[in-house]
């Protein structure tokens, strides 16, 4: 069972933080595809890579950037406009 994201334990032998962890590239790749796709960032805000990358960045905030900041990134990478593309 999943707990929120104000309850994810921050400690380093939690296995719930290392299997996030361990997907987190799968997390960008996502957000990434649905960048292409144009979605807007509503929309990707009710997404689950959007929660898993959000509950890894308030676990550990120094490692993890937010979740909006990667997608206005991956907007400005992919020439989507950022925000621009936040605005749909």
């Amino acid at each position: 069972m999943s707990l929120p994201a104000d309850q994810l334990p921050a400690a380093d032998g939690s296995p719930e933080l290392r299997d996030l962890e361990d997907h987190y590239g799968s997390y960008c790749r996502a957000m990434g595809m649905l960048v292409r796709e144009g979605k807007s960032l509503k929309t990707v805000q009710r997404t689950v890579c959007w929660q898993q990358l959000a509950r890894l960045h308030d676990s550990r905030p120094a490692r993890y950037q937010e979740p909006d900041a990667l997608y206005l990134k991956l907007c400005r990478e992919g020439g989507y406009g950022g925000a621009a593309a936040a605005r749909r």
